[in-house]
């Protein structure tokens, strides 16, 4: 990303070079209007991926209201300002980042490009986004980390039944240069999706997007330790459908594929995945190992309820992500937007506020921000960009985003995030 400050602002330096690009016959690598970007993934995508991304649970009217949550707020632009020269940076967890935008985690991506994580890696670091590796990535953490050099990334951890994977997890995202640890509470059951139901395709069981387990050595443990046992199950019906899902879990299991296929091993380690994923029984008790297995600052995603916010300072977390999963756990939940200023007030400046859910483009972050929130979490706009162009269509998601809100805060009428208040912006009816 160039510099943070600069005379014509990072929003108005990306709209030059797209238009004096389209000078010489070059059009953006994807669109830059939130619809057109939906529409041109859904044109790119296989039915699977399709669903798994764009879905959300039941009728999906959490989904829904995290939208209308944003648009019940209206910006109110002051004028007559000097804000010629703009500051989009933040001071993190004691990190400071060109821009109050954070690549969100997003599991499976090996469903959407070969390049998967590697891809938002790579744009990620070229813009200095921070990005969240997740639990649920198709590559590994320390391939990952590999060719971020020093850019920042912190590490999703969803907590499984055994307490020895995560603390190996926790140990490994230390290795990896992880900057904080983000714990993802919603999920200890994943949500009912309809579009993945009906199609009845889920892309664990085909060893996609649980890289971070096989390469665990207390996974690949567990995994042989149960391949080594007799099977007292039924076999399964030998059919064309589960003989590719047996060849999708061998290839993307470690190893060589003869090897993979004689051993068993990965029809074991999805299943081991399917049994050892979460933990519904995880209590405010238990955050208390993760503190003890982990010097990085600790931040809990998926607080939506006041008490929780008052829970999480209670526990002493570094941080909190006001997120409802993008709707993609419970039906009918509230808009993430409606909670986040309550929870601010309680949090009263305690700890950071992080705000996910929902996030489209640049006048939504300044939104999320002038109601509280230190940061935001953007996730399904750059995988609809990896689908369209890989790394090239992530970075020009996440850059598009960030220059959309500098012009946004510009236009509004101030120069940096400090400046923005409730002030800014008008409820509507």
């Amino acid at each position: 990303m160039t510099q943070e400050r600069s005379a014509t602002g990072f929003g108005r330096e990306t709209q030059s070079t797209i238009y004096r690009d389209g000078a010489s016959g070059h059009r953006p690598v994807v669109p830059t209007s939130a619809q057109a970007l939906y529409n041109a993934a859904h044109a790119a995508m296989s039915p699977e991926a399709w669903a798994y991304v764009a879905g959300s649970s039941g009728s999906e009217t959490t989904a829904a209201a995290n939208r209308a949550a944003l648009d019940r707020w209206r910006i109110v632009p002051r004028v007559l300002r000097n804000v010629a020269v703009r500051d989009l940076g933040i001071d993190l967890l004691g990190h400071h980042y060109p821009s109050p935008v954070i690549a969100a985690p997003v599991g499976a991506l090996g469903l959407v490009h070969p390049d998967a994580d590697l891809a938002v890696a790579r744009a990620s670091a070229e813009l200095g986004i921070p990005y969240i590796f997740s639990n649920q990535a198709s590559k590994t953490m320390e391939e990952t980390a590999a060719i971020m050099g020093d850019s920042p990334r912190w590490f999703q951890l969803y907590w499984s039944s055994s307490d020895d994977l995560v603390a190996s997890l926790l140990r490994r995202a230390e290795g990896a240069g992880a900057q904080a640890i983000v714990i993802t509470l919603d999920t200890h059951t994943l949500g009912w999706r309809p579009r993945d139901l009906d199609l009845a395709y889920l892309p664990f069981i085909h060893g996609i997007g649980i890289a971070q387990y096989t390469s665990d050595p207390v996974f690949r443990a567990i995994v042989r330790e149960r391949a080594a046992m007799p099977s007292d199950g039924p076999r399964p019906r030998v059919t064309p459908r589960a003989v590719k899902t047996l060849l999708d879990m061998t290839r993307h299991y470690p190893g060589r594929m003869v090897e993979n296929l004689r051993s068993g091993e990965p029809r074991v380690a999805v299943e081991t995945f399917l049994d050892v994923f979460s933990r519904p029984s995880l209590t405010w008790d238990e955050l208390a190992f993760a503190r003890k297995h982990t010097s990085l600052p600790i931040v809990l995603k998926g607080i939506q309820h006041p008490d929780d916010a008052r829970r999480a300072l209670a526990a002493g977390v570094d941080g909190i992500v006001v997120s409802n999963h993008g709707g993609r756990q419970i039906d009918g939940a509230i808009g993430s937007l409606d909670v986040l200023p309550a929870i601010v007030d309680i949090v009263g400046g305690r700890m950071p506020v992080l705000f996910d859910s929902g996030i489209r483009g640049g006048s939504d972050i300044l939104k999320a921000l002038a109601l509280g929130a230190a940061a935001v979490l953007v996730g399904r706009p750059w995988v609809y960009g990896l689908a369209i162009a890989g790394s090239a269509g992530v970075r020009e998601v996440l850059r598009n985003l960030v220059a959309e809100f500098d012009i946004a805060l510009g236009l509004s009428g101030h120069t940096s995030i400090a400046e923005l208040s409730r002030d800014s912006l008008g409820e509507r009816p």
